[in-house]
């Protein structure tokens, strides 16, 4: 299940919170009960392992 930052715009709490794709965001702030959430979103780790993902890489005949 992937993990989701959220802040809140009222109180500036951060947290996460482990959610399928198929849930819903959080509303509600679980610090001041505000309706002031929002999801932030990050950069994403990507890691590419084998040969073929590098231009220096040298293609069979």
């Amino acid at each position: 299940m992937p993990v989701y930052q959220y802040q809140c715009k009222n109180c500036e709490y951060l947290f996460e919170e482990h959610q399928s794709f198929t849930d819903k965001p959080l509303t509600i702030c679980p610090q001041c009960k505000a309706e002031q959430l929002r999801k932030k979103y990050g950069t994403v780790g990507v890691v590419f392992k084998g040969s073929g993902f590098y231009t220096n890489d040298k293609s069979s005949s």
